[in-house]
């Protein structure tokens, strides 16, 4: 799926957290034919990137268990707790050495569409940063080429990459991608909403 200019493309998906909104494992939730995180790692890889890393800390013995991990490479993050920041730390000594792009992929946001990632890696034009404009707003996945792994890595918190967003405004190229943000799963009823709107597309 990788346009010429864009080499090597990692899709990094953020699947560490300890749900303590929704009060159960999120990773977990039944969600079609598996489980929400299910869902995540069959989209990164029907993305064709040239390598998937999944950040794992919150009930991650359960979700070794439980989710199909096969040709996913996989990132412990016991500070969990500390906010995605720390799983993208965790993650990026993962990367291969000659990765040009990350992409970001959340793992509690099964609605996002191959074509949402094809769009976001076409339209990035080799800017360091690149992110999805939705008809309501600003929404993952994000994109960023290898020159910002230092800044990541150095992220703390868990909406530092937002205010890396807003640190490096000059560098952001927003790629129009077509629909609504889509749901990620933090209470009940944003659980309820996607098995909807599952149901609906299906």
């Amino acid at each position: 799926m990788s346009a010429p200019t864009d080499g090597r493309v990692a899709g990094l998906v953020l699947a560490a957290g300890g749900s303590t909104r929704l009060g159960r494992p999120k990773q977990l939730l039944p969600y079609g034919d598996g489980v929400l995180l299910d869902a995540v790692l069959r989209l990164a890889r029907q993305c064709g990137f040239d390598q998937v890393v999944v950040a794992l800390g919150g009930a991650e013995e359960a979700v070794r268990q439980v989710v199909d991990l096969d040709g996913v490479e996989i990132a412990d993050n016991p500070d969990f707790a500390a906010g995605c920041s720390s799983s993208i730390a965790a993650a990026i000594p993962k990367l291969e050495e000659s990765t040009d792009v990350l992409v970001l992929l959340l793992g509690d946001q099964p609605g996002v569409r191959v074509e949402a990632v094809k769009a976001l890696l076409g339209g990035r034009g080799g800017a360091p940063i690149a992110v999805c404009r939705y008809d309501d707003g600003i929404g993952h996945p994000f994109a960023f080429d290898r020159t910002m792994l230092p800044a990541l890595a150095a992220l703390h918190g868990d909406k530092a990459v937002w205010k890396l967003l807003e640190q490096r405004a000059a560098d952001v190229v927003e790629v129009p991608v077509p629909g609504v943000i889509p749901t990620d799963v933090d209470t009940e009823d944003d659980y309820r909403k996607v098995l909807a709107e599952l149901q609906a597309t299906g």
